[in-house]
C-alpha cells in the first residue's frame, strides 16, 4: 500500500493517475478543511483525514503502508503558508509516524538547492525536512526537483496568465537572469515510481532537472512565443519585487506566485543535464516542445468539440431507449 501526501497538488494529482493506471494500491494523506479536496477524477482511492502536526492520526494512515511518498509543502500557500510547521515539523512527525509503522520505503521530493543553511526560507525547510527522513531509520530516496512545468502547474500556466494580462510590460526579478531547468511533470513521476523498483537507490539523494538550462528571461520568451504575446521585459530588483509581491498576495489571495517564488528565482537551479539519463536512464523532454497545452483553442474549435460531444451522447442515449437502432453486429 502506498501513502501519498501532498495529493491534491499538481504533481500529487499526475502521480496519482499514473499509479491508478499501474494498478497500486493508493491511499491519500487529506488534512482537514470543510472544503472538498481536489483529486483527481476518475481514480478511486482511499482517503485518510490527518493532519501533519497530528502524530496520532498519522500513525493511524499508516496502518498497512508499506511505501510512502512525501509531496505536501506548505510553499503552494505562498506567504499565507507556514513552512515550520508543515515542512519541517510536519515531515518530522511524518517520519517518526512511519518508523513506528514499520514503513519499507520513504520517497521525498525536494528541491534543487535544498541546504539547512540557506538564506532562503523554501531551501532551508527543505533541507531540514531532509535531516529528518535520514534520521528517521526508514529507507529513504530523495529526489532534489528543478521546476517542474505542465498542465496546471504553478510556473507556465500562471506565467501565462499573467503574459495575457499584462498590458505591454512584464516585470521579472533581476531581470530574469536566473538560470532555471524545466522538468516535465511526466518525466518527474517516472523517477518516482523508478526509484521504487531499484532498491539500490535507497538511502541516496538525487538531483533531477530538464534536458535545457534557460534564464528566467528565455523562459518567459518562449511562453510570450507559444501565446503570441509580446511583452517588453522590464527589470525590477529584487527588493522591488519582493514588496509588489507582498503587496499582490495580500490584496489577491489567490495570487500565483509570492515571496517564496522569489527566493527560488534569486539563485540558478540547476543540475547536470545528463542526471536523468545517467541515473534513470531517462531522456528529458525538452522545454519548448512540450507546452501545447497553453495555446488558446479557437472557441470556433471549442464549440465544435462540445457539439460533436453532445450528438455521441444523445446518439447513444437514443440507442439504449431504441435497441432495434442499433447497428446489426
Amino acid at each position: 500500500m502506498f501513502l501519498i501526501t501532498g495529493g491534491t497538488g499538481f504533481v500529487g494529482r499526475a502521480l496519482l493517475r499514473h499509479m491508478f493506471e499501474a494498478g497500486l494500491p493508493l491511499r491519500v494523506l487529506v488534512r482537514p478543511s470543510p472544503r472538498t479536496p481536489r483529486l483527481p477524477t476518475g481514480v478511486p482511492l482511499e482517503a485518510a483525514v490527518a493532519s501533519l502536526s497530528d502524530p496520532r492520526g498519522l500513525r493511524a494512515a499508516l496502518g498497512g503502508v508499506d511505501s510512502l511518498i512525501h509531496l505536501a509543502s506548505a510553499e503552494s500557500y505562498g506567504n499565507r503558508g507556514d513552512l515550520f510547521a508543515t515542512d519541517i515539523e510536519g515531515t518530522r512527525n511524518l517520519a517518526e509516524a512511519a518508523a513506528d509503522a514499520g514503513v519499507k520505503r520513504f520517497l521525498y521530493v525536494s528541491h534543487l538547492g535544498a541546504d539547512r543553511m540557506s538564506a532562503f526560507a523554501v531551501q532551508k525547510a527543505k533541507g531540514i525536512a531532509e535531516e529528518h527522513i535520514r534520521r528517521s531509520g526508514v529507507p529513504y530516496t530523495i529526489l532534489r526537483s528543478s521546476i517542474v512545468f505542465g498542465p496546471e502547474d504553478r510556473f507556465t500556466v500562471p506565467l501565462t496568465r499573467l503574459l495575457r494580462a499584462a498590458p505591454g510590460l512584464f516585470p521579472l526579478p533581476g531581470g530574469g537572469r536566473a538560470v532555471i531547468q524545466p522538468l516535465w511533470i511526466e518525466d518527474l513521476v517516472t523517477c518516482i515510481l523508478w526509484a521504487f523498483e531499484n532498491p539500490e537507490m535507497e538511502n541516496q539523494t538525487y538531483e533531477i532537472g530538464g534536458s535545457e538550462y534557460f534564464s528566467l528571461r528565455q523562459a518567459v520568451e518562449t511562453l510570450m512565443e507559444v501565446n503570441q504575446r509580446r511583452r517588453i521585459v522590464v527589470p525590477l530588483s529584487m527588493p522591488i519585487m519582493r514588496a509588489l509581491l507582498i503587496l499582490l498576495d495580500a490584496m489577491f489571495p489567490a495570487f500565483p506566485f509570492s515571496s517564496y517564488t522569489l527566493d527560488y528565482f534569486s539563485l540558478n537551479r540547476t543540475c547536470p543535464v545528463d542526471n536523468l539519463t545517467r541515473v534513470f536512464g531517462l531522456m528529458p523532454a525538452r522545454f519548448t516542445y512540450r507546452l501545447e497545452y497553453l495555446r488558446r483553442v479557437p472557441w470556433t474549435q471549442r464549440l465544435s468539440r462540445w457539439t460533436s460531444a453532445q450528438s455521441k451522447k444523445y446518439a447513444e442515449k437514443l440507442r439504449e431507449r431504441f435497441p432495434s437502432l442499433r447497428p446489426p453486429e
